[in-house]
């Protein structure tokens, strides 16, 4: 009989145990997993009976001890261990990032008090800019003043 457009895996179809089948054991199933498992367990629990002899060291490992602190087991330690007076030192990053930010803000300090170059560079440009607008007025409100003279001697 035709399947059709699609056809099914190569592999079989699937096939579920029925309750039955499941209880009386005969299920079509392998169980072969379960048995690898127990044999496992089996061979861990026959392991553990065997005294443990030391480990043979391959080469000059027997003759050189050493310590790598990758391979040592690392120690927790409780928060009561811990010693909460002493100060963790910083990265030489971290330090450097430290001294900018102060040094930034004792520059901006220094900067409002007008005592670097910026500042007093800047403030000599703002009396400049205000000595030119103080003048432009001036000469604004004497244009202003000449034209209503103007205007009155006209209408005489």
């Amino acid at each position: 009989m035709g399947r059709g457009k699609f056809k099914g895996k190569p592999t079989g179809h699937r096939h579920f145990s029925t309750p039955e089948e499941l209880r009386a054991g005969t299920s079509a199933r392998p169980r072969t997993f379960k048995k690898e498992e127990a044999e496992v367990k089996e061979e861990e629990e026959s392991e553990e009976e065997v005294e443990e002899e030391p480990e043979k060291r391959k080469g000059t490992q027997g003759l050189i001890e050493i310590d790598n602190p990758n391979l040592a087991k690392q120690k927790n330690l409780r928060a009561t261990d811990v010693d909460m007076g002493r100060t963790t030192e910083l990265s030489r990053r971290e330090r450097e990032e430290i001294e900018k930010q102060k040094a930034h803000e004792r520059y901006m300090k220094l900067q409002e008090q007008g005592k670097t170059e910026q500042a007093r560079k800047d403030l000599e440009r703002l009396a400049l800019i205000r000595q030119q607008r103080a003048e432009a007025a001036k000469k604004r409100e004497e244009e202003k003043a000449a034209r209503e003279q103007k205007k009155t001697e006209a209408r005489k």
